[in-house]
């Protein structure tokens, strides 16, 4: 399989790389309206204020039922040290983190459509539902060097703490922080 480099789908651009760690971020189809995404894009600090919406839990924020989260989490972990080698995770209310470095022969691009291709359908069959359950594209970065993982690791982890939802990370219990503490 080759490997595609920087990509774009006509929204965000994407790289990928073999064995290259990514941070991944994907969301629920209704966690920002699209108003609100168009105008967070154009700020200087965009990720930072994406971010900082998603944490304030808009949308129907199915990822807080246990049932779709565990439905999520098992997803995740279920090709891990096939497929991908699964640095950290951590689902929100309405979006998932992901710390992954993908296995040779697998993109990041197929690995995360199989995510979310499984996890829609189960989600959606949970809620008695059909229609868009994730937003179409997902954010990724390249983790750079060790001080950059590390990094990363703590905000994936840190994530609920940050939004309000547990006084410490391992007391999420959809987290590998839990797993580390």
């Amino acid at each position: 399989m080759s490997h595609k480099g920087w990509h774009s789908r006509g929204y965000l651009p994407h790289f990928d790389s073999a064995e290259t760690t990514q941070f991944v971020t994907f969301r629920l189809a209704d966690s920002l309206p699209k108003a609100v995404a168009a105008a967070l894009a154009l700020l200087p600090d965009s990720l930072v204020e994406i971010d900082r919406a998603l944490d304030s839990g808009r949308g129907a924020c199915w990822l807080a039922q246990p049932a779709i989260a565990s439905t999520v989490e098992d997803a995740i972990l279920h090709f891990d040290g096939e497929r991908y080698r699964l640095l950290a995770w951590c689902i929100m209310p309405n979006h998932v983190h992901v710390v992954v470095e993908p296995a040779p022969g697998h993109s990041l691009g197929s690995i995360v459509r199989s995510w979310k291709s499984f996890t829609a359908n189960g989600g959606n069959r949970l809620l008695g539902r059909d229609g868009p359950f994730w937003h179409r594209d997902y954010f990724d970065r390249f983790i750079r060097d060790e001080g950059h993982l590390a990094r990363t690791i703590d905000y994936v982890e840190n994530n609920p703490v940050k939004a309000g939802l547990v006084p410490e990370p391992a007391g999420w219990r959809w987290s590998s922080a839990r797993l580390r503490g």
